[in-house]
C-alpha cells in the first residue's frame, strides 16, 4: 500500500470546529478533546484516513458520534435513510459542531461497534417492508446480518454496503473481529480509498492506525495531537508486552 493514495484533494470533511458556546452545566465542556476544539479552534482532516485514538474518556467516540449526527447519520448508526432511534443517549455536541466540506460524498455510513445490534434488527425490519425485488439486504450480502457472527456481519457490511466515493465513520470496528479480520479490513479499507473515500475511524486497535500515511490524532487528557503511529501508547505498550510477555504479567499479576 504506497502512501501517496492517502491523500484526497478535496475531502468530504476537510475540518470542523465548535460553532456556538456549549451550556455551562454541560459534562462535554470537561472532555478534553471538546476543549481542545475550543482553545485551538477546530481540527482539520487533511488525509483520507483519520484515526481517534487515546484512553477511554477523551472524548473519542463522544466526537466522532458528534460529527456523524452533525453530518445528517442517525446518530445510533446506519446511512442517512436510517430513522430508528431505541434509546436517546447521544450528546448535543452535533448542534454546536460546523463541519467544512470540500466535495460531497455519494455513499457514507456510519458503523459503531455499541449499536450495532440496533443497525442490523432495522434493516431487517426495513427489509421484510420492502417488495421482494427491491429486498434491502441485497445490499448487505443478502442474509440478516442477525443470521452471522459478530466478526462476520460487520465485514458482511462492510464489503457489501460500502459502495465507494463515500464518507465513512467507524467507532471502534475492532470489538467484533480477530487480527487476522482487522487486516481484511485494512485491505478493504484501502480498496474504497483508492475508489474516493475518506475514513474517519475511532480505534484501540494498533493494527488498523497502521494503516500508512493517515493521520492519527491521539486524544489524551490535555487536548488532541497529531502524533506518529509508531509514538502512540497503544502501539508502545502492545509491542513492549509482545516482546516480552512473561516480564509484563509478573509486573500486573505480583502481589
Amino acid at each position: 500500500m504506497a502512501e501517496r493514495v492517502v491523500s484526497m484533494d478535496r475531502n468530504y470533511i476537510s475540518s470542523i470546529k465548535i460553532s456556538k458556546p456549549l451550556p455551562k452545566g454541560s459534562y462535554l465542556n470537561s472532555l478534553p478533546a471538546v476543549r481542545h476544539l475550543i482553545r485551538q479552534g477546530g481540527l482539520s482532516f487533511p488525509k483520507a484516513v483519520t484515526f481517534f485514538v487515546g484512553e477511554n474518556g477523551t472524548g473519542k467516540s463522544t466526537l466522532l458520534e458528534g460529527i456523524a449526527a452533525a453530518y445528517g447519520f442517525n446518530p445510533e448508526g446506519g446511512t442517512k435513510n436510517f430513522t430508528f432511534s431505541t434509546r436517546a443517549t447521544h450528546s448535543e455536541l452535533y448542534r454546536h459542531l460546523t463541519i467544512a466540506r470540500q466535495a460531497f460524498p455519494k455513499d457514507g455510513f456510519f458503523l459503531r461497534a455499541e449499536s450495532f445490534y440496533n443497525v442490523a434488527s432495522n434493516i431487517d425490519e426495513m427489509d421484510a417492508a420492502d417488495p421482494p425485488k427491491k429486498r434491502l439486504l441485497n445490499s448487505y450480502g443478502g442474509r440478516s446480518l442477525h443470521a452471522q457472527s459478530h466478526g462476520e456481519s460487520f465485514l458482511a457490511l462492510v464489503r457489501n454496503r460500502f459502495g465507494g466515493d463515500g464518507l465513512y465513520l467507524l467507532d471502534e470496528p475492532e470489538s467484533a473481529l480477530s487480527p487476522s479480520r482487522l487486516m481484511t479490513l485494512l485491505a478493504i479499507i484501502h480498496n474504497l480509498v483508492q475508489n474516493r473515500s475518506q475514513f474517519i475511524i475511532a480505534t484501540h486497535s494498533p493494527i488498523l492506525m497502521a494503516y500508512p500515511g493517515a493521520q492519527v490524532h491521539e486524544l489524551t487528557e490535555d487536548g488532541i495531537r497529531a502524533v506518529d503511529y509508531r509514538e502512540t501508547e497503544h502501539y508502545r505498550l502492545t509491542r513492549r508486552f509482545l516482546e516480552n510477555p512473561e516480564k509484563m504479567l509478573r509486573y500486573l499479576l505480583e502481589e
